[in-house]
């Protein structure tokens, strides 16, 4: 979330901080934004005690919001953080590997996509 915030220059972190980066990692923050680590199921229910609040769509879903309309800012149509779908390299040639490709990335499931997660969340193909 700490590069989500960093993405839409509301703060900025040590150079290399990547995916694992915590508050300790931020060396700006002009906003004087104060971070309370919650587990993310909890931050749903956080936001009436909170001023604002990152949460994982899945969550905010479950909890009635709408990500595309509620958020004040979402990740990048192109954020190398997408779903992915991954194999062990040991199956990665198997029949059932393209099988299951195919079918995850059928018109079907992009619809499932839209429907389930309102338009907020894109799909990686």
């Amino acid at each position: 979330m700490l590069l989500l915030l960093q993405a839409n220059g509301l703060i900025k972190l040590k150079d290399g901080a990547g995916l694992k980066a915590t508050p300790l990692d931020v060396v700006s923050n002009p906003k004087k934004l104060r971070f309370v680590e919650l587990d993310a199921a909890q931050l749903p229910r956080s936001l009436d005690d909170l001023d604002a609040s990152a949460i994982n769509t899945n969550f905010a879903i479950s909890a009635g919001l709408n990500p595309k309309t509620d958020a004040i800012v979402l990740e990048a149509a192109d954020s190398p953080y997408v779903n992915l779908l991954v194999v062990r390299e040991a199956d990665k040639n198997k029949p059932w590997v393209a099988q299951l490709v195919k079918v995850y990335q059928s018109e079907e499931i992009r619809r499932f996509i839209d429907t389930q997660f309102k338009g907020s969340v894109l799909a990686g193909w």
